[in-house]
């Protein structure tokens, strides 16, 4: 009798002594939580408690995007120091906004005025658009990296179609310059402009698709009326995603020539309207130079229009002229921190203003062919096409030289 109330009064003991945890540290934490008001906030709470006032609780969280190095950042809760509390902090996104998709590891480090302190376990935040029912498919694609495309509007054919063409804008780009999804993909399909605008805390009203290229996350306005469109623009920004991510690294941006012409030139033929603008811009003799093409371009539409032009047709006479081992070299150099000048100089052989020379050649060349072309003899085609290469290769001649007598120069000196 005596050993049965000596085993319950044990057992008592052992039910109410505190948890491992309290235990070992004085700290116990009850609860751990985050609400997610999307796209406007995030609310962080966590309770605790301890023999002791607890006097400290903050919160430490890595956004899961490309980094040049491992970052943890530091948010301090709101709460009142007692024996039992609850804190929270409050992700402002007008501050720091995160895409829709977007995933977050999160722990806290609590401490006591005894000086106990414990980190909780990490734990994932994911802020998604929970103003609709999301649909997905998922695709394995590049080096083992998924991609996934999600949709609430139209149905499985239609995001069916939206995957094949990712599926193959993918390919043809891994075959025009070498490059593939380095990570997981996400794409969210909205089916309007205005749903687009409302994942967004700061928009434009002219937006109509973002690739958030260090995040792996696409956000684009899809109707299923508008699948053509639609085709061409997510193809667009997904090479947006794919040359950031090859690119990618803390010494600089590529020219914006070059990833906004990849990135046209992925779409397939041009749209009409830019081989017009193009066109009427070689016939007036008022082609942006190559050099003005590396910064943002104009806010004008007419301009916008042509610099994007311009864009495709640079890298459509990169790729043409000189394959897609090349393209791929120069974009490696971008990556390493050369300048637009060192890598094409080192890959091509001309620097910028030898580039916009030599594109300009061939531009001003097809231009007379397609002119005379309409009025002449087949063999006067024929003729000014040999005319056109001679003078092409003229002008690279010219520029080899030039580049050989000032590299002669330099290791002289």
């Amino acid at each position: 009798m005596i050993r049965r109330v000596a085993f319950i009064i044990l057992a008592l003991l052992l039910l109410l002594s505190p948890s491992p945890v309290a235990a070992e540290t004085g700290i116990a934490v009850i609860a751990s939580d985050v609400d997610v008001d999307f796209p406007s906030r995030a609310v962080f709470t966590v309770q605790a408690e301890s023999y002791v006032d607890i006097v400290d609780v903050r919160l430490r969280y890595q956004v899961d995007r490309m980094n040049y190095a491992e970052v943890v950042s530091e948010g301090w809760a709101d709460f009142t120091p007692s024996t039992r509390i609850e804190a929270n902090w409050v992700w402002d996104m007008t501050n720091a906004s995160l895409p829709p998709g977007s995933e977050v590891t999160y722990w806290w480090v609590i401490e006591d005025d005894d000086g106990n302190r414990i980190e909780t376990s990490p734990e994932i935040m994911h802020f998604d658009d929970n103003r609709f029912t999301w649909h997905s498919l998922t695709s394995s694609v590049g080096d083992g990296a998924g991609m996934t495309l999600s949709w609430y509007t139209g149905g499985d054919s239609f995001a069916r179609e939206l995957m094949n063409t990712c599926e193959e804008g993918l390919a043809r780009l891994t075959q025009d310059i070498g490059a593939y999804p380095e990570r997981p993909i996400k794409i969210y399909i909205y089916a309007s402009a205005s749903d687009l605008r409302g994942a967004m805390v700061y928009s434009q009203e002219w937006t109509g698709g973002v690739a958030f290229t260090d995040f792996g996350i696409i956000a684009i306005s899809i109707p299923p009326s508008q699948l053509e469109w639609g085709e061409r623009a997510l193809v667009h920004e997904l090479t947006h995603l794919v040359v950031h991510q090859a690119t990618f690294s803390p010494y600089g941006q590529l020219p914006l020539w070059l990833d906004e012409g990849l990135a046209t030139y992925s779409e397939g033929e041009p749209d009409p309207d830019l081989r017009s603008s193009l066109n009427r811009a070689i016939s007036e003799g008022t082609l942006i130079s190559v050099r003005s093409l590396c910064s943002p371009f104009s806010a004008y539409a007419d301009k916008a229009r042509l610099s994007y032009a311009q864009s495709y047709s640079l890298v459509e006479y990169l790729l043409d002229n000189y394959g897609q081992d090349r393209m791929l070299d120069l974009l490696t150099l971008f990556k390493q921190g050369n300048t637009y000048d060192e890598a094409l100089t080192e890959v091509y052989g001309f620097d910028i203003a030898g580039l916009d020379a030599l594109w300009r050649a061939t531009l001003t060349s097809r231009a007379v062919i397609a002119s005379e072309a309409r009025e002449s003899h087949p063999a006067l085609i024929a003729a000014l096409a040999a005319l056109a290469t001679a003078l092409a290769l003229l002008v690279a001649l010219a520029l080899k030289k030039r580049t050989w007598r000032g590299s002669f120069r330099k290791s002289a000196i």
